[in-house]
């Protein structure tokens, strides 16, 4: 091992320079440039990101996680796995079939992945997707620099994407440093506050069951207390719902299924009813969010971990495991903030209209991004008021068309003709089949998956499943662009608060969760702002779209408002 400083600027890998990265189990790395590769400890790659900041190029998020492991947080990367699901869409990611595809090889006839199809979050996903030392040999550091400058060619060239070249070389980089960020989060965990935990689980759930047979019977007895209400000498098994459906019709009502809302609109019709609904949030949290999820995730140190992933494999959402993307709004009195530090939150205010705007370019609804609430002056074009306004503008980005929201979607097209035949060009490309490509250049998979369209008139594919792959494609090009500018933000908000030692502990859609120091608290809150107009200039140059974002400090992450 020698100097990596020294061996990276006599190879010209300097500031932003493409360096192959690969870290074994025990620590150990190996970086490539155009002069070779050469054997490198931790703490040697440390010092360069430091020095250097080249642009590491890792197989996956888990050279972030070996590293870390050794305390070693790199600043930036090009991450294969994470830049070829932009490229080509899809989960799958691994060494080999990304380095196939990059070669032209057809998607369908490259064989599965060395231990099975990876998944977003099992060990062998996490494996299979990133080169494990079982493929080193065939995919080290010299071929992930290689893939990474294909990459960067396909994004340049515009071979698969019209995308602004500029723009989706932007996503790629931060595509790929989201991935650091995953690593992080699964790393450092979101502070929750064990004894906060405990005591609310015990008001919804009851004690913490001392063994299997206690805990039936705080099962029994929560199912009692919905049973109170029912008809005399009628009984059913809560957790069937035909059966819930007879127990309601015993009782005067009759719906056509239990989904929630629908038994909403019967809440003052029986107490039968609301008793359900209460033992319905009550057996969720029992079931997925009780004590043995707390006992399995949280640790002793007082943070709940899982992992993360950048991308869904869809339209491009980060992922969590764990529950940490799904946790029931009552826990979050529990996520609270170590002694000395208060949490700094942030949420993007009605989003996806701001993104359909910007990726439109629609002049009449950029201009409505002017106001805070943007529904107020679309809801005076249209000549409605606020509420049908919202409706009308989710009606159109979800394709919906009967209905209230049908015709308050009709509206829309009069008022804001070229944000529609946006919407309409990607609802009826994925009707036929055809792939679509979101605003930063990523691929959302329509066809069957080798890039071609189906003819799904030849396959005799139903219109109702047409009609259904048109509504997702005309979502996922607004939800993919509103998930890039999300991330963008969070990236940006990660490297700029590094020195204040403000951590990102949280990516919830559209909102971030900050750790903070308290001394620095205000000074985050106004730098997160301040991150924001950085990435909207970045993300959309010209400044015609306007952002907003809700920004307050907390101790507890339920103090939030709204």
């Amino acid at each position: 091992m020698g100097n990596l400083v020294a061996q990276l600027r006599r190879a010209g890998a300097g500031s932003g320079e493409l360096a192959g990265l690969l870290v074994d189990a025990d620590g150990t790395g190996t970086v490539a440039t155009a002069d070779g590769e050469f054997a490198v400890a931790p703490a040697e790659i440390a010092r360069a990101d430091q020095e250097v900041r080249p642009r590491w190029v890792t197989w996956s998020q888990e050279t972030a996680q070996r590293l870390l492991a050794r305390d070693v947080q790199l600043a930036t990367c090009w991450d294969v796995a994470a830049v070829h699901r932009l490229l080509f869409g899809g989960w799958r990611a691994d060494p080999g079939y990304a380095w196939a595809c990059l070669h032209g090889t057809p998607p369908d006839e490259i064989g599965p992945a060395v231990g099975g199809e990876p998944d977003l979050f099992s060990a062998a996903g996490l494996s299979s997707a990133g080169g494990d030392l079982a493929d080193r040999q065939r995919f080290g550091a010299a071929e992930a620099l290689a893939a990474a400058r294909l990459q960067l060619g396909l994004l340049t060239g515009r071979e698969l994407t019209s995308t602004d070249a500029g723009i989706a070389v932007a996503t790629a980089r931060c595509e790929s440093t989201v991935e650091l960020l995953c690593a992080e989060l699964a790393a450092g965990g979101l502070p929750v506050d064990r004894a906060a935990a405990e005591r609310i689980l015990t008001e919804i759930v009851g004690p913490r069951p001392r063994s299997a047979a206690d805990a039936m019977a705080i099962r029994s007895a929560r199912d009692a207390r919905v049973l109170a209400h029912a008809p005399a000498g009628v009984t059913a098994d809560l957790r069937s719902p035909a059966q819930v459906r007879t127990l309601l019709a015993a009782a005067g009502v009759d719906v056509p299924d239990t989904r929630a809302w629908r038994l909403e609109e019967h809440r003052d019709r029986s107490p039968l009813v609301g008793a359900l609904l209460d033992w319905r949030k009550a057996e969720r949290i029992a079931t997925t969010y009780g004590y043995g999820w707390l006992d399995e995730h949280l640790g002793a140190d007082g943070r709940l971990r899982g992992a993360w992933t950048g991308s869904d494999g869809a339209a491009g959402r980060m992922t969590a495991s764990s529950g940490l993307h799904n946790m029931p709004a009552v826990l979050r009195q529990a996520v609270c903030a170590a002694d000395g530090y208060l949490l700094v939150r942030a949420d993007l205010g009605q989003i996806e209209p701001r993104v359909l705007a910007a990726v439109s370019g629609d002049t009449a609804l950029v201009a409505a991004t002017a106001d805070d609430d943007l529904y107020l002056p679309v809801a005076a074009e249209l000549g409605v008021d606020r509420p049908t306004a919202k409706v009308a503008m989710i009606a159109a980005m979800y394709g919906q068309t009967t209905g209230h929201g049908g015709e308050a979607g009709r509206r829309m097209r009069a008022s804001y003709p070229v944000a529609m035949a946006y919407l309409d060009t990607a609802d009826r490309s994925a009707r036929a089949g055809k792939d679509l490509r979101t605003y930063g250049g990523r691929c959302v998979r329509m066809s069957g998956g080798d890039g071609a369209a189906a003819d799904s008139q030849a396959t005799g594919e139903s219109s109702a499943r047409r009609a259904a792959r048109g509504r997702y494609g005309r979502n996922a090009l607004i939800q993919g662009a509103a998930a890039e500018l999300f991330k963008m933000w969070a990236v940006t908000v990660r490297a700029r608060g590094a020195p204040l030692g403000a951590r990102i502990v949280l990516c919830l859609h559209d909102e971030l969760l900050v750790h903070v120091p308290a001394d620095r608290a205000a000074e985050t809150a106004d730098l997160v702002g301040s991150c924001l107009a950085e990435t909207v200039r970045r993300w959309a140059p010209g400044g015609r779209v306007r952002f907003i974002a809700d920004i307050s400090v907390l101790r507890r992450w339920a103090d939030a408002k709204g």
